[in-house]
């Protein structure tokens, strides 16, 4: 899966790469309207070509994650508790109640990837508004220009869509309810439960929030993890224009 969306986003920044270089190419020549025109036509189907790429290696990132297991097993970017609750845990599984606690992270993470698949549409848009002055200036950003070009233009959307969906299925996996066994487990020990008091409540941590936030952060590491490898791995350009382009930039 991973390979595919790396070459989604080689065609796409080669794509790219090839108006970039007959722009310039087009300063030595004469600026006749037949070449005008010529050009602005190849700028369009570069465009479109670039856009269908990125869609799909988006598609790939979200494919990646939004499954059973997407987040739960891939370390990088599985949801721990929230900060909040660090004392508490390392208490739980003092105790011997570390089943509480992993039951917790399991419903976090099964919640993130419910809510993933909604970013297809909230990509796609984005995608249909992205112009050539953007895609130039992704090609010679940093080496998460591209990523950093799509949280920016669609976090707020993104959040809007996953909010709902993690509420939902925090109810359904259980998330909120193993959350308060939790508590309860904890204020019900006289030693931890003094000390904690009314500190910890389920009003007290925005737990939707917590985990909507974490599943957009895991999905843009992913996004921002592939294109790192392709501006800074050879093997992962797969034309020669794009070795060339890439290359030129780290010289």
């Amino acid at each position: 899966m991973k390979r595919l969306f790396t070459l989604s986003l080689s065609v796409g920044f080669g794509l790219l790469a090839g108006n970039v270089f007959a722009q310039e190419s087009s300063f030595s020549q004469p600026n006749t309207t037949q070449t005008s025109g010529q050009q602005s036509f190849a700028q369009q189907q570069l465009a479109s070509g670039l856009k269908e790429a990125l869609g799909k290696g988006l598609q790939q990132a979200v494919a990646e994650l939004g499954h059973e297991g997407g987040f739960l097993t891939n370390l990088h970017v599985r949801i721990p508790l929230p900060q909040q609750l660090h004392t508490v845990e390392k208490t739980l599984r003092t105790l011997g109640q570390q089943k509480l606690a992993d039951e917790f992270v399991t419903a976090m993470n099964h919640a993130a990837e419910q809510a993933v698949p909604e970013a297809t549409s909230v990509f796609g848009d984005a995608i249909k508004k992205l112009t050539i002055a953007d895609a130039t200036t992704i090609l010679a950003g940093k080496q998460d220009a591209a990523t950093t070009y799509f949280r920016r233009v669609t976090e707020t959307n993104l959040f809007e869509r996953f909010l709902p969906v993690v509420k939902k299925t925090t109810e359904a996996t259980g998330a909120t309810a193993a959350y308060k066994r939790i508590l309860d487990q904890v204020s019900g020990n006289k030693y931890v439960g003094s000390f904690l008091g009314a500190a910890l409540t389920p009003e007290s941590l925005d737990l939707d929030g917590y985990i909507t936030h974490k599943a957009m952060d895991g999905l843009f590491k992913i996004v921002a993890d592939e294109e790192k490898r392709i501006r800074a791995d050879p093997v992962a350009r797969t034309s020669e224009l794009l070795r060339k382009v890439f290359g030129s930039l780290q010289r």
